[in-house]
């Protein structure tokens, strides 16, 4: 991921107070004008809302402006009033953010409610210190409404309404209030943009809108922004023998420089589970099936024996050139309800889990010791190719596939930025060779210390020859 200037809108928000639940409210205030107020830079995530997030330990307070009273922290009303552009307010009670705890509003456009939940990720950087939070589309807001889901202090569903092409489903619509002038099913999300504004605005929800400059994530490929997108995904459970890879780490392997030790070991100790699935059309299958009655997934003993036959003869291709019966044992039926029709996965093993199973195809399939004497490879591949393999070989054999592990710093250009094509600061050994010859080139290897980058241009290699 990378950040770059993006153009966003700005918009304020009012989530109707829900009067059965209680929220300390001024005396003599109509439920009806009461609002908790949230500030939002993605439009396009509001269909999923489905919580409002405060920080316990900030104070908060009704807000009056003119005969409509809204919730915020209070540190931050001051900003957001400004931000607004109202001038006449007034701040007519406070307490704490632990106050509003499981207090609910209406979600501005959907028959849905909005629960208040309490999470230190609220800061007072900006906005109204109230958090539109869409569990679907960013990580704070999935992990806090999983960690009161899993406290069983509320039951919220996770709100996933944009499919794998950045558009709306067509449940988008659904359980909308009222006019649904503004369709938004089939929509690419920012072109939905002004549709949800407008829809806001309909339903006299909308407070402010205006438009920011901001860094904001976008692809170091295609330099496009991205979103995040909650999607169910198979996981190899780290925590089953993470203590085993430590203690390989520790004991069993070299590492070449001794940093490379605190490096791999802190990022295996403090990673969560493998995330193994990928939506990709090429690669390795993950071999499992599912109930096309049920829906249940199934894969055991006999299916993968099954499997491995055929692969044994036509590579693991066979996986997409045969029918799920074709793969399963003859007359196989769902263990779950006794069903015979099944569909199988179409998602990828990670690439990671190809190059981290390496080893196993190399040295067991061809009968040699495992562990091997050594790894060799770039820094980088202690999150990659070093990771990945220690984790496959300690979850199926107990140990790591190496004995020792060096690690080599990178080829940089003359100012020690990282080559690429893209930017055009590459130099190819054939061109050095072709005008000084492999001597020289020679000279310039053995003269390098591989355990740091290593600068190369063509002002280095004329100096050097």
């Amino acid at each position: 991921i990378e950040y770059a200037e993006k153009k966003s809108f700005s918009i304020y928000v009012k989530f109707p107070y829900v009067s059965e639940k209680k929220v300390t409210l001024p005396a003599g205030v109509d439920p009806k004008h009461a609002y908790s107020v949230i500030w939002t830079t993605t439009p396009w995530t509001m269909p999923a809302n489905v919580a409002i997030s405060v920080n316990p330990e900030l104070e908060y307070g009704w807000v009056k402006v003119g005969d409509e009273y809204y919730l915020m922290a209070t540190e931050l009303v001051d900003a957001a009033m400004k931000d607004i552009g109202i001038e006449d307010y007034e701040i007519v009670n406070r307490f704490s953010g632990a106050d509003l705890e499981l207090a609910e509003f209406k979600h501005p456009f959907v028959e849905r409610n909005a629960t208040v939940l309490c999470g230190d990720h609220v800061t007072l950087e900006a906005g109204t210190g109230c958090v539109h939070t869409a569990p679907a589309h960013g990580e704070d807001d999935f992990n806090i409404v999983m960690r009161y889901n899993k406290e069983g202090k509320t039951e919220l569903p996770i709100v996933s309404l944009v499919n794998e092409t950045g558009n709306y489903t067509k449940q988008v619509d659904d359980n909308r209030y009222g006019d649904t002038e503004f369709p938004l099913a089939g929509v690419e999300i920012h072109d939905a943009e002004v549709p949800v504004i407008k829809i806001l605005a309909h339903n006299n929800a909308l407070l402010h809108k205006s438009s920011l400059r901001h860094q904001y994530a976008h692809c170091w490929r295609c330099k496009n922004p991205v979103i995040y997108r909650a999607t169910e995904q198979w996981f190899s459970s780290v925590d089953g023998y993470r203590q085993q890879a430590l203690d390989a780490i520790d004991n069993q392997v070299q590492w070449i420089p001794k940093w490379g030790h605190d490096r791999i070991f802190n990022m295996v100790r403090d990673r969560g589970d493998w995330v193994i699935s990928r939506q990709r059309i090429w690669g390795v299958p993950i071999p499992i099936y599912y109930c096309e009655s049920c829906g249940e997934h199934i894969i055991n003993d006999d299916t993968i024996k099954a499997l491995q036959e055929k692969v044994a003869v036509e590579g693991s291709d066979a996986w997409w050139a045969h029918s799920a019966k074709e793969l399963l044992p003859e007359g196989f039926k769902c263990p779950h309800c006794g069903h015979d029709e099944f569909k199988k996965e179409t998602d990828i093993m990670d690439v990671w889990f190809d190059s981290g199973s390496s080893w196993s195809g190399v040295l067991e399939v061809n009968g040699l010791d495992v562990p091997c004497a050594m790894y060799l490879e770039g820094s980088d591949q202690h999150r990659g190719w070093f990771n990945s393999s220690l984790l496959t070989a300690v979850a199926t054999t107990g140990k790591a596939p190496y004995n020792s592990v060096l690690t080599h710093g990178f080829v940089v250009d003359g100012e020690g930025r990282k080559m690429s094509k893209s930017v055009g600061n590459t130099v190819a050994p054939s061109d050095i060779i072709d005008v000084y010859g492999a001597d020289v080139m020679r000279l310039w290897v053995s003269s390098a210390d591989y355990q740091a980058d290593v600068r190369l241009s063509k002002d280095i290699v004329k100096q050097l020859s």
